[in-house]
């Protein structure tokens, strides 16, 4: 049986089983205490029978300044941000990942964010598959009526990709070049209702990692 809950910091020494992962970001250990400091509803974990964790997910809710909503959709409204999502490999397919966001949603939905928003890079296309399972996948069509729109070969959903942000990683690990772009994926909570924050064919919105930090 595994357990979600919130972490503590005696977790921040127990995260290895997770971060063997190579396409897990590892980070230094003040950045996780720092997280858990200033968000600890949105740092949450999975902990088997044995005392290990076996998953994780870190997010946080931020917003852009006031003064830089001329940048129109480069502007970042209050939101959530998944800033690390793995699994332990031999923990995967048991729903754990699904479970984890869906408990970090209802804490950035408590904090009255618009969307959440995660980073993924572009040939992580098991990440990706994930993802979209787990609602960054489509935004509704205004002839559909609704917050789900329907799927299927006839359908005129897109997915919430919203942009893609060139050599946002300083590595590939494909070993075809020296970076690797990400797709910025949204997927818009019930504040966002007429889903002002997300877009189709975002895979072709291209911008600099430059553009997304402005404050």
């Amino acid at each position: 049986m595994t357990t979600i809950r919130s972490c503590s910091p005696a977790d921040i020494s127990k995260l290895n089983l997770c971060n063997l992962d190579p396409l897990t970001e590892n980070y230094a250990r003040k950045f996780y205490f720092d997280y858990l400091a200033k968000w600890p509803t949105m740092f949450i974990v999975a902990e088997n029978q044995k005392g290990q964790i076996v998953a994780y997910v870190m997010g946080k809710v931020e917003e852009d300044p006031d003064y830089l909503k001329i940048l129109g959709d480069k502007y970042l409204p209050w939101h959530g941000h998944v800033t690390a999502l793995t699994v332990a490999p031999q923990y995967r397919q048991m729903g754990l990942a699904k479970q984890l966001t869906a408990q970090l949603d209802r804490a950035c939905e408590q904090e009255n964010a618009w969307f959440m928003d995660l980073f993924v890079r572009v040939s992580n296309k098991t990440a990706i598959s994930m993802y979209k399972k787990m609602g960054y996948v489509i935004v509704p069509h205004p002839n559909h009526s609704g917050l789900v729109c329907p799927t299927g070969p006839n359908s005129s959903c897109s997915y919430s990709v919203y942009r893609r942000v060139v050599s946002y990683y300083s590595d590939d690990p494909t070993g075809k070049g020296t970076s690797e772009d990400a797709f910025d994926m949204r997927k818009s909570l019930p504040r966002d209702k007429h889903r002002r924050y997300v877009r189709e064919n975002g895979e072709n919105h291209r911008i600099n990692p430059e553009d997304l930090y402005h404050g």
